[in-house]
């Protein structure tokens, strides 16, 4: 079990960092944003890459703000307490890390990457 924020991010960011590409990441250690890499329209503006997921510390968790699920919100279903890690529509405030719960997110990263291929977004 992480429990640390470090322990946490750390295995945050090395989910999101395995699909690098066709993902590429920008910002800092404490606050990283993914995106793809192919230019596309988001919203009514165009875009070096379509908006995917951010990491961002904070002093007592780190946030997940992941877009797929806002997107996509049909085609995920999450375990019960994933669900209680959710804040809003897309952002995940992680305080505990259990292997389950870190695979789960692996995985719901990997359907995320999945359906916005099979779009053309990234």
């Amino acid at each position: 079990m992480k429990t640390t924020v470090e322990e946490i991010k750390s295995a945050l960011l090395a989910a999101l960092e395995a699909h690098e590409p066709p993902l590429r990441h920008r910002g800092t250690t404490a606050n990283r944003t993914f995106e793809g890499t192919i230019p596309t329209m988001q919203g009514r503006q165009k875009v070096d890459g379509h908006y995917f997921a951010s990491i961002v510390e904070k002093p007592k968790d780190v946030r997940l703000y992941f877009f797929p699920i806002y997107t996509h919100v049909d085609a995920f279903s999450i375990s019960k307490e994933l669900d209680k890690a959710l804040k809003g529509k897309s952002c995940f405030h992680i305080k505990k890390l259990s292997p389950e719960l870190e695979s789960e997110i692996a995985e719901m990263i990997k359907l995320g990457i999945e359906l916005y291929q099979k779009d053309g977004i990234i």
